[in-house]
């Protein structure tokens, strides 16, 4: 059964196009990751000003694998020293999941070949 992890950034006013530029770029270390199945950033709607990072395992090792990766440790050490906020604040942060991620729009895609 897959697991599914959603995350949430939120974003300095005018931070996003440097964040979709930077998770582009991490897509293609998450697709490498064995046991990916799907990955998909999600742009705020107006009014909001957080996005959403879904991704999808085909189990929880695998995805625990991807969090305890170098790959993952580069892409959140260097959040703050390439031009995120100060203090981290672009860093994901768990949410809980919900109807309101329905409001928000699919900036990037990747889905794992079955």
């Amino acid at each position: 059964m897959s697991v599914v992890k959603i995350n949430a950034i939120s974003v300095p006013e005018g931070g996003g196009p440097e964040l979709e530029k930077r998770f582009a770029a991490r897509a293609g270390a998450v697709e490498q990751q064995p046991g990916f199945e799907e990955f998909q950033l999600l742009r705020p709607v107006e009014g909001e000003d957080r996005y959403f990072v879904y991704t999808r395992w085909d189990s929880e090792e695998s995805f625990q694998a991807w969090v305890n990766s170098q790959a993952f440790a580069h892409g959140h050490t260097g959040a703050s020293s390439e031009g995120g906020h100060p203090h981290g604040a672009d860093a994901p942060k768990p949410v809980s999941t919900g109807a309101h991620l329905l409001a928000f729009e699919v900036v990037q895609q990747v889905v794992k070949p079955q």
